[in-house]
Order: C-alpha cells, then structure tokens, then sequence
C-alpha cells in the first residue's frame, strides 16, 4: 500500500449528506411510497441518518437494520445448527416487501471465525439473496480509521480518497457518472462482438468465452464508486490458470496470493500465499462456488492503487477479476450460489486482454 503525500489542507473532508443525495437520487432513485432497507455497521451512522432524511423528503420509507461489529462472527460461532442453516420466514418476507436495498460498508477489526461454519452461514443467505433478486439495490463505504489503516492512509487521506472516487468533488457527480457511462458504452460496443477472452499476466493465461452474454454498463448505479463493465461467462468455458496480484477479503480474512486453475469451467486446483483454508472454504460453499459468474474489466484510472477494498480495487483501470459463485441474470449468467466473490489481477505491467486473438487492451491501457 501507498500513502498518499498530498498536503492534509489540501484533503476533501467526507460529507455524509453529499454522499446521501448521491445514493437517495442517482444511485437508487428513490421514488414517493417505496420502502428502501439500509444495512450496515453501527459505525456508519452519519450516513444512515443523512440517508433517513434524503429518504423521507423524497417520500419514501427507510427501514435501517443496523449491525455491530462482530455480529455475523457471533451468528458462526454461536447458532445452533437451525439457526446456522436456516432463513427466518419473517425475514425472507420483510426482503420480499422492499423496493430497494442499500448495504453499506464500514470497515472494522472482526473476531475470527471457523471459515466452514461461516461459510455455511453465507449458504443459508443464498435465499435472502434469492428474495432480494431483481430488485434495485447498491453498495457503498463509509470511511473508517481500519479502512485507511488497510489502504495505507491516513484517516483524512482516505477521506479525500473516497470523496473524489465517488466525484463528490465535483460541481455535479451526476454528470460526471453519466460520462464514465458514455466512455464504457465504446468499450462495450466492442465487447459485445467477442467471443473469446484471453487474460495474460504472469502466473496467468485463462480464457474465457462470452458469446451470447450481455454486458452490463457499471456506472454508479450498483457500486458507489464504480467504473466497470462486466458480463457472466459462458459457465463450461474458464480454462488455464490466473493468479490474483491483488490481495482480497473474504468474511474480513485477507487472502494473498490466490492461484486458481480451470478446466472446462470449473475450479480443479487452489492455492494461496495467504489465507488458503478461507480461499478452499469459500470453494467448498456449494457447487457453483466452484465456477465462475463474472468477468469483470476495470475502467476507472482515477484509482491507481489497491485499498483493501474490493469495491475500490476491482475498478482499479488496467485490472481485471473475475468472481467466484453467482451470475448476475441480466449478463445472461446462470452459474447459481450463495457466494459472489470478486478476486482482482493486475494487468498494467505486462498483461493484455485479447478479443478472438486481437490484442484490445496492453499493459492496462485501452487499444
């Protein structure tokens, strides 16, 4: 990780309300009678209340489950077996009521857990999911002290860091997103006629097909912030191997160094520097834990390094991922799982994407 040297006088401070209007009106486009779920950690409270209020004006509903710090530790440790595997009726019901879902990420040291029983945790939310499927929703990040710790930064560095990732710097953020849109609509146009993907990178030389799918336009809507553009591969079509430069979380267990090889679409071999025992839990989830349901292109040049985070760090531009378990339906994916785990590589020294055995991206940069 890299600090940033910029002068702290000079940093953006975060401004809860900015960032509410942003996800209230552009990102979920709240509408008069909807309900709107908010979930996240107690920490990021300046946000929810800014968020309740953005919500109410624009005579909407918010229903706010908070969480604290340890509480999914606490649900794998400590449920019975029922509880553990289960979804509550009432619960999957009150996620069949909502019009939109917000989860809000807050960074903070968690407890560790047994990764089998928490990776059975997340199996028995592969119903929620389910419940929450065609709805819209986004995700975002609050800054905290253990979110800048884990990039290297201050907590005014990552401040400033977050403020001009989401273009909360800008006179209007709208427009700004509405010209990372237009930028990835070109790179789509060209996408959208391959069928072959090949990923070159050292420790990498995977390919892909993607003919027939769709590729989604990531531009703010989902990811706050975003910068992307996506599809699910063809699910019998990975082959070779990747190695992800990029380290990423799983449950708050960093993992570093993840080797995964492919044949015919599924994962036959793991290995990671750091981290394996959740790297091969997160495969043992289910049977499409195994595949892959997206192949993702970052786009966005203004964040050059990795933060820890995975909602920064996949739309690093010049990196590509690829996540483990569930499709997005709308790309035309159909792998099914309870996990949807994004693990990054970095393609800006040395990598190239090809498209039918054309060169389209070298060492990061477009061609």
């Amino acid at each position: 990780m890299q600090t940033n040297s910029t002068n702290q006088t000079n940093l953006l401070a975060y401004d809860p309300h900015k960032h509410a209007e942003l996800l209230t009106h552009y990102c979920l486009y709240v509408q008069p009678s909807q309900r709107i779920m908010l979930t996240g950690l107690l920490s990021a409270a300046p946000l929810f209340e800014e968020l309740s209020r953005a919500i109410l004006r624009a005579g909407a509903r918010p229903v706010w489950r908070p969480s604290y710090i340890g509480q999914d530790e606490d649900m794998a440790a400590l449920a019975s077996d029922e509880v553990l595997d289960t979804v509550h009726a009432a619960e999957l019901e009150e996620m069949r009521s909502i019009d939109g879902f917000l989860r809000v990420g807050a960074p903070e040291v968690a407890p560790a857990v047994d990764a089998g029983r928490r990776a059975r945790l997340m199996a028995s939310r592969a119903a929620l999911g389910s419940a929450r499927a065609g709805k819209k929703w986004c995700v975002t990040l609050y800054p905290t002290a253990h979110a800048a710790q884990q990039a290297g930064m201050t907590l005014p560095e990552f401040e400033d860091f977050v403020m001009r990732a989401m273009f909360l710097d800008r006179a209007d953020p709208v427009a700004a997103w509405g010209e990372v849109r237009d930028m990835q609509a070109g790179l789509i146009e060209r996408l959208s006629r391959a069928d072959t993907v090949r990923i070159e990178a050292a420790g990498t030389d995977l390919t892909l097909r993607v003919g027939g799918r769709t590729w989604a336009n990531s531009d703010g809507k989902r990811n706050m912030p975003s910068g992307e553009v996506f599809t699910g591969p063809l699910e019998d079509s990975a082959n070779g191997y990747v190695t992800f430069s990029i380290p990423a979380t799983y449950g708050g267990v960093m993992v570093r160094g993840a080797r995964l090889e492919f044949k015919d679409g599924q994962v036959v071999k793991a290995s990671a520097e750091e981290g394996e025992e959740t790297l091969l839990a997160a495969l043992a989830t289910d049977a499409g834990a195994k595949l892959l349901g997206e192949l993702g292109i970052g786009s966005n040049y203004g964040i050059q390094h990795p933060s820890g985070n995975i909602l920064f760090d996949e739309k690093i531009g010049g990196t590509v991922h690829l996540a483990l378990g569930k499709s997005y339906p709308e790309t035309g994916g159909l792998n099914q799982s309870s996990i949807h785990w994004d693990l990054i590589t970095d393609l800006r020294r040395g990598g190239r994407i090809s498209l039918d055995g054309e060169v389209w991206q070298e060492n990061g940069r477009f061609l």
